[in-house]
């Protein structure tokens, strides 16, 4: 999964996540791109399902890019616990993500075999999403 290696604080406030994106909005480095139509909080686990459905369906034809990553811990308490005793433990990371975002980059295959591939990972994903193409 993916995970930073080091990070200056361990426990991190849960924040707002509202807004459209203004950064990474753009297709970068390749010919189709997956793009958030809602903010959300996606997990390391969803990233690595979105990514290995990807690849399994494009058979390791093209070359695919991730353009997010989970930096954020989410802690969690454990269950049946009473209040007090300070904040939980980190459990997970996620990667949080605002309207308009750029998550997949994808190139070398054909059109279609690229909507296919996007379509199966969207549905690895807590958010709605849609398919661009890079215009030339």
């Amino acid at each position: 999964m993916l995970m930073p290696k080091k990070t200056k604080y361990r426990k991190l406030q849960r924040g707002r996540n509202r807004g459209v994106a203004t950064r990474g909005v753009k297709i970068s480095f390749g010919d189709y791109a997956l793009q958030t139509c809602e903010c959300a909080y996606i997990t390391d686990r969803q990233i690595e399902a979105a990514r290995r459905a990807m690849t399994r369906y494009i058979k390791r034809s093209g070359k695919v890019w991730i353009r997010i990553f989970p930096d954020k811990s989410v802690t969690r308490i454990p269950a049946e616990t009473r209040m007090g005793k300070g904040k939980g433990s980190p459990e997970f990371w996620v990667a949080p993500v605002k309207a308009g975002h750029i998550l997949f980059e994808l190139s070398g295959v054909p059109t279609d075999t690229a909507k296919e591939a996007f379509r199966l990972a969207a549905h690895k994903l807590p958010c709605k999403t849609k398919f661009l193409v890079k215009e030339v």
